[in-house]
């Protein structure tokens, strides 16, 4: 097992949060290009990143950077490095996310006057900083997907189940899980949904439908990921999960809404641990996302405990 993201040791004194992402697309004659920016004020080539806003979460505003430096639309991919080193005001930390760019058209702003799309090993070579040579040798990688097939959902809070007087698959979201299903149909159309499933709950239902009325897509049945049929017929579980793996040509996601029962246990057959922690299962919090792609033994998989500007999931690890 080997790392999705490398992490950099605890920081010590001030810590500059950024985040940034590597954007690619498919080549005229094969293989990638990548775009640089270049920002006049420092005159160098680097990869479009910036600081944090207050209140907001890693991966908004990577996204929120990438689209003010270049004005491109983008599609969210995994999960890249994580780089750190040592500016005047402290310690600067920035993650990355591979980004499929799908559209858009750069134009000159006030922080990057140009663009330029290039090969891979030409951006190596025209990059101004060591630290992104790191985010583009993880863009080149072949050994894992570049893009998530599959968002596994658990569903937002609802109550407490002794105290819900009727049958436990008809237990609604309270408020806490309500505004959890709404964050997620803000963050979640930036993997670009193409299909809505869910486990017949009703808590799970009501997890993705915001999310679905945002994207004006219909919500499907899933009943062998809920929590009793997983135990009844694991096999059959996994069956649907290793079909919606399945590598795809066009950007865009199957979400499924799925249990805390049933979550972790599927994770683990896939081979996802858990911080590099033997024996511990991996973690599904109450309206957390699994970004998962790829096969068995060739696996992406990024945790998203949730979307508040205080989540700092740690690296996730895969079978690779």
């Amino acid at each position: 097992m080997t790392r999705l993201a490398e992490r950099g040791p605890a920081d010590e004194g001030h810590l500059v949060r950024a985040a940034g992402g590597a954007l690619w697309r498919p080549a005229a004659g094969g293989g990638l290009e990548t775009a640089l920016v270049h920002r006049p004020r420092y005159d160098d080539w680097s990869l479009p990143k910036g600081k944090l806003d207050t209140d907001e979460h890693v991966l908004t505003a990577a996204v929120r950077e990438v689209v003010e430096e270049t004005g491109l639309d983008v599609v969210v991919g995994r999960r890249s490095v994580r780089t750190e080193y040592e500016v005047a005001e402290g310690t600067k930390r920035v993650d990355y996310w591979l980004m499929r760019v799908v559209g858009g058209r750069f134009a000159p702003n006030d922080e990057v006057d140009r663009l330029r799309w290039l090969p891979l090993a030409e951006a190596g070579t025209l990059v101004s900083h060591e630290a992104d040579r790191a985010v583009l040798a993880d863009l080149a990688r072949t050994d894992v997907p570049r893009e998530p097939a599959l968002l596994l959902v658990r569903h937002g809070r609802a109550g407490n189940k002794s105290e819900w007087d009727g049958p436990d698959e008809l237990r609604p979201l309270d408020g806490k899980g309500r505004r959890q299903a709404h964050r997620l149909a803000e963050v979640l159309p930036l993997f670009r949904p193409t299909e809505l499933l869910t486990a017949r709950r009703t808590r799970c239902r009501q997890t993705v439908e915001p999310l679905a009325e945002r994207l004006g897509l219909t919500v499907a049945d899933l009943p062998e990921l809920g929590e009793e049929e997983f135990a009844a017929d694991p096999q059959a579980a996994l069956a649907v999960v290793e079909r919606l793996l399945s590598a795809r040509q066009e950007p865009g996601v199957t979400v499924v809404c799925s249990q805390g029962g049933a979550i972790p246990s599927v994770l683990v057959a896939l081979g996802v641990g858990w911080a590099g922690v033997a024996g511990v299962q991996p973690p599904a919090a109450k309206g957390s996302v699994w970004a998962l792609g790829g096969r068995p033994g060739a696996l992406a998989a990024d945790y998203y405990r949730d979307f508040s500007a205080d989540a700092d999931d740690a690296a996730v690890l895969g079978p690779r």
